[in-house]
């Protein structure tokens, strides 16, 4: 009975997967958690949080402890007595060992500068990976829908052709019209079908398409909502191309991103400048040993291991100072490769907000052709629609022939497909303006 409820619950949990139909919002949510480009930049942005946390503890005094232990024979000093002795002994030191950083131009201090802008750009870098997925799969479902809309289109038209053929084999019968224009509208109507295969495949290479960009196992099956979306009209064509770039450059990545690296570079230059500077470290040890032939003087006896200990144990403490003279131009030329790399990510910084600029400017314009070229698809569209209906009603009784009227369906129907066309492309152009001017990608 267990095993039974078991298959049953498999069952049911198969058919609710293969039932679901996605929307634009869980596309997306669910891209952005499983992309593997996306799981790569996050480990990156945990490696610049490492880094970060190791520039923090780079200020910490460290703690070294040693030891050794030795069987010596033959001739060999006594870490005891510091004397040679030519005997068997065994012998044993440890120690401990601390040393801080007391100055080093700084270095420290900027080392932990970079690495919290270095995460800021892993984490922008990681953003803008987001952002493009994002836009990709927004495209990827619009296509869907474009090719969902077509195939009715197809299937519509395909309808009025057979109410056609039964109309014309009733004139054609009453002797009103010759049976090539049958033929003809047949020949049309098996040419309209095969239109419609190539329509089904066009809309299952999109669903696959989208479906192995969110990495889903079960393809076959993925479908999106069957919501018939309207044109969505947006107030982004209101503003000035000019206050969109503005905006972008706060919000779109690559900007961002161009800006952190010509901090880092700025950053890094720093660092290659503290190598003029001296060093001053401070370091302290404490070290004792042992050795089995050691004998008290006055008793002659051996000094129990924890006498030694405490007898020859000694501590160590002082300031080292390293003063740079001369190491063969490897400082100032590292200073100037830095300065080199400043320049040049201050050019494409530059470059980026041009590119930026550009893109936004474009994206306005074919958003606007886009728009105009949806509403004269639109005028087109009930232009074709009334001369098909005019060419329709002369051919039924009679006073058109069929190339006339084919010429008319004909331009009819490439007119309804335009119109699909001409509306997802708007769509898409729009968001993508809008994505610019930092609005979330929905179809809300």
């Amino acid at each position: 009975m267990k095993k039974i409820i078991i298959l049953i619950a498999v069952i049911l949990t198969f058919n609710v997967q293969a039932q679901k139909k996605w929307t634009l919002q869980e596309c997306v949510e669910y891209a952005l958690q499983n992309n593997i480009s996306i799981q790569q930049s996050e480990l990156d942005v945990n490696v610049a949080d490492l880094d970060k946390n190791q520039a923090l503890m780079n200020f910490l005094p460290n703690l070294n402890a040693n030891g050794s232990y030795n069987i010596n024979t033959g001739a060999n000093i006594n870490p005891a007595t510091n004397q040679f002795e030519n005997a068997t002994f065994r012998s044993a030191s440890g120690g401990l060992s601390s040393g801080i950083n007391i100055f080093n131009g700084l270095a420290n201090w900027k080392t932990l500068q970079r690495a919290k802008l270095n995460k800021v750009a892993t984490e922008y870098r990681l953003d803008k990976m987001k952002d493009d997925i994002s836009l990709f799969v927004a495209n990827s479902f619009l296509q869907i829908l474009s090719n969902r809309e077509l195939l009715k289109v197809l299937v519509a038209q395909n309808g009025v052709t057979q109410e056609n053929i039964k109309n014309t084999e009733q004139l054609v019968e009453a002797g009103v019209l010759p049976q090539g224009d049958l033929l003809e509208l047949k020949a049309t109507d098996a040419t309209q079908k095969q239109q419609i295969i190539v329509a089904e495949n066009n809309l299952f290479i999109s669903k696959l398409g989208l479906a192995q960009t969110l990495q889903l196992k079960d393809y076959e099956v993925f479908d999106i909502v069957d919501d018939d979306y309207e044109l969505i009209v947006g107030d982004i064509l209101d503003k000035k191309p000019s206050e969109i770039a503005e905006k972008a450059k706060e919000e779109v990545n690559d900007v961002k991103i161009a800006k952190a690296n010509f901090e880092l570079s700025k950053k890094d230059l720093e660092l290659a400048r503290t190598s003029y500077y001296p060093t001053l470290s401070g370091f302290f040890g404490y070290n004792t040993r042992w050795a089995s032939s050691q004998v008290n003087p006055f008793t002659g006896e051996n000094i129990p291991f924890i006498d030694q200990l405490y007898l020859f144990d000694g501590t160590s403490i002082g300031l080292q100072l390293n003063i740079p003279i001369f190491n063969r131009s490897n400082v100032r030329n590292n200073v100037k490769r830095s300065k080199i790399n400043v320049d040049r990510l201050q050019l494409q910084l530059e470059q980026a907000e041009l590119d930026l600029e550009s893109t936004v400017y474009q994206a306005y314009n074919d958003t606007k052709n886009a728009k105009k070229s949806y509403e004269a698809a639109l005028q087109t569209e009930e232009a074709r629609k009334l001369a098909y209906e005019y060419a329709k009603e002369r051919y039924d009784v009679g006073l058109s022939n069929s190339f006339d009227f084919n010429q008319s369906r004909t331009a009819y129907e490439n007119s309804q497909s335009d119109v699909v066309r001409t509306k997802f492309d708007y769509i898409f152009r729009l968001k993508v303006l809008e994505f610019y001017f930092g609005i979330p990608i929905n179809l809300n």
